[in-house]
């Protein structure tokens, strides 16, 4: 049978030393880690001793001149790395509850809706909030949600909306999406396109994990094939500028104020939309300002 009061000892003991832990488990270095959590190596090393010690086993192996973790490490050094952010979280949320309008918001959203969209909202807010200090994470919409649901980010702009109950979300507006070809491509001046004439066609996408990604496969498999992928990449513009150099089609939304040199943007039949919205998690705590960004946000829609 486990003795909780062991494990319970054990925690106290690990706890003073949740960030010397995690910091051995990014450098693999234990002078760099003792240096980032500001205590002299000996101490360092004597500490990770007596934790190995309480635990039963070493929580440290040789590596070369540094090094590593043992597995009972790994499994220590994760679970020190979530408390800290729990912690971090919890201490943030402490110090705006006091001071509101000196909060700090971490939005995450997508590359794409860095270009106007993002940039209109902050200005609208700042100019009644000043002192509110942004982070702004971007990054494919999979990686957007995943440090949401980890609590690094407080609201994300992704589309489409996830169906996980774990995000609630609200819709900002439906954008339009379109096929982008070469301008010398047969299709590039017909008035519409079905997706499935695009069975034979080169495809330049974003990589697995982004929305337009999704968007696209879904497309395809409704027209009843897969997607013949020529290019990955992680940036729209990229995506285009492949798109101009004949390496293939792209379904992409409508660049303003007109396609780029070298593309041609042609409607899709039936027409194919994105639903772009604000995502938070649901179960956790917003701070004051995070509220007030999201309750700005919802009423600009």
């Amino acid at each position: 049978m486990v003795d909780e009061s062991t494990d319970q000892r054990f925690v106290q003991e690990l706890a003073p030393d949740l960030a010397l832990l995690a910091a051995v488990g990014v450098t693999k270095n234990i002078t760099r880690a003792a240096e980032l959590v500001g205590l002299p190596q000996p101490t360092a090393s004597r500490r990770l001793a007596a934790l190995g010690r309480h635990l039963g086993a070493s929580l440290t192996a040789p590596d070369g001149r540094g090094i590593r973790l043992t597995r009972a490490g790994e499994l220590l050094a994760d679970a020190a790395e979530r408390a800290l952010l729990s912690l971090e979280v919890g201490a943030r949320q402490a110090r705006e509850e006091i001071h509101p309008d000196r909060g700090h918001v971490v939005l995450g959203f997508l590359h794409l809706l860095g270009r106007s969209l993002v940039p209109s909202l902050l200005a609208g807010f700042r100019r009644a909030n000043p002192q509110v200090r942004f982070s702004l994470v971007q990054g494919s919409r999979q990686d957007v949600l995943d440090r949401l649901g980890t609590g690094e980010i407080d609201l994300a702009l992704v589309a489409p909306l996830p169906a996980d109950p774990v995000f609630a979300s609200a819709t900002l507006t439906h954008e339009e999406l379109r096929l982008s070809v070469p301008t010398a491509h047969p299709l590039a001046g017909r008035s519409q396109v079905h997706a499935g004439e695009l069975v034979d066609e080169p495809f330049v996408t974003l990589e697995p994990g982004y929305g337009l990604r999704q968007i696209t496969d879904e497309l395809c498999a409704a027209a009843g094939f897969s997607p013949s992928i020529a290019f990955e990449g992680q940036e729209s513009d990229t995506v285009r500028g492949l798109v101009a150099a004949g390496l293939g089609v792209a379904l992409l939304p409508r660049f303003e104020p007109g396609p780029p040199a070298g593309v041609a943007e042609v409607p899709l039949e039936p027409p194919v939309t994105r639903t772009i919205g604000l995502v938070w998690s649901a179960g956790s705590e917003l701070t004051p300002a995070v509220r007030a960004f999201r309750a700005h946000v919802l009423d600009h829609a």
